[in-house]
């Protein structure tokens, strides 16, 4: 069993945050699909840009499945990340993640996410700010390095768990790489040999044959799936069903496809409002589709070009009478 804090989980799988993707809709699917944890989107240490209440709730809202309320934090301030972990947890947030990780430009160019790993005095600064300034457990998000010549991953590790990080998650490629080539297992083991703190594996891990391979291979306390719950959040429970028995569970039905994808979407809907909710119900459509549909780009095409809500959800319902283009992904 996981610990973070006094956190127990029930699986060692768990959902990567990603901004533009780990909502509350989308957290909320994959929490009921067996994921252990679920972290919020990105959102900036600058509180003063989280807009509107609204626009906060949107951010760092949580639900009672969806607990313990994990949200991720950016920035490359002190004071600014402690400050906004401070207001997090006044709004509910259990656990507070930092986000080391990201190799976005736009990030990277402000001295956040993966960019901090550079200035390994400032990380030590930030780490130990954020986790003064909260009562709830700080995990922190992180690569192996800035890029092939600059690999620190082990040092930043170090440097967390002396800093009081209760979990540390990390994505086995430098930040130069972003999300080319092969993960770093090798390098994840050895952090995992070096702390003794719980170590997340993350990177490339898309299938149950995978994730058993990567912790045999590092050692890890668990595994964190990113990219690959795209369209899939079934890969929770097959991951978890997969690591205790050594079977492969029996892959979704279309009933059970179209039945999440109604569910999610009506959830986008809700919690968006028709208009957005319509337009990002497209993504997620796209990405289920390219999932389980043997021929999807027509149907996805068609759907793209949707404008209300009720007429998304009859296409849903439609994909439920052409049971032959699940076949080839589905079978």
């Amino acid at each position: 069993m996981l610990i973070i804090g006094p956190y127990a989980l029930n699986s060692r799988v768990m959902l990567a945050p990603m901004a533009g993707v780990t909502d509350l809709p989308f957290r909320e699917i994959c929490r009921e699909m067996g994921a252990a944890l679920t972290t919020s989107e990105m959102v900036t240490s600058d509180t003063s840009l989280w807009g509107s209440e609204k626009s906060r709730n949107r951010l760092i809202n949580h639900s009672d499945s969806d607990m313990p309320a994990s949200v991720q934090i950016a920035g490359s301030d002190p004071d600014m990340m402690a400050q906004a972990a401070v207001c997090a947890v006044a709004h509910g947030a259990q656990i507070i993640d930092i986000n080391m990780g990201c190799p976005a430009k736009k990030v990277c160019k402000k001295l956040a996410g993966s960019a901090l790993m550079k200035d390994e005095k400032l990380v030590s600064r930030i780490l130990a700010k954020v986790v003064g300034s909260v009562s709830v457990p700080v995990t922190l998000k992180t690569r192996t390095g800035w890029d092939k010549n600059n690999k620190n991953g082990i040092e930043v590790a170090r440097i967390a768990e002396s800093e009081g990080i209760k979990a540390i998650t990390i994505h086995g490629r430098t930040r130069a790489c972003r999300f080319a080539g092969e993960a770093e297992y090798d390098t994840i083991a050895q952090i995992v040999d070096t702390l003794s703190i719980p170590v997340f594996a993350n990177g490339d891990i898309d299938t149950p044959e995978k994730a058993k391979a990567v912790l045999e291979c590092t050692s890890a306390h668990g595994i964190v799936i990113g990219r690959a719950a795209f369209g899939n959040p079934w890969i929770f429970k097959q991951i978890s069903h997969f690591l205790a028995s050594g079977k492969q569970l029996q892959k979704p039905t279309i009933v059970e496809i179209a039945s999440t994808m109604t569910a999610h979407f009506k959830e986008l809907y809700k919690f968006y409002g028709d208009y957005k909710g319509t337009r990002l119900a497209r993504k997620h459509f796209t990405w289920y589709c390219q999932q389980h549909l043997s021929r999807p780009t027509d149907t996805i095409k068609a759907f793209n070009q949707l404008e209300t809500y009720q007429s998304q959800l009859e296409a849903v319902e439609k994909l439920l009478k052409r049971p032959t283009i699940y076949e080839e992904k589905v079978a």
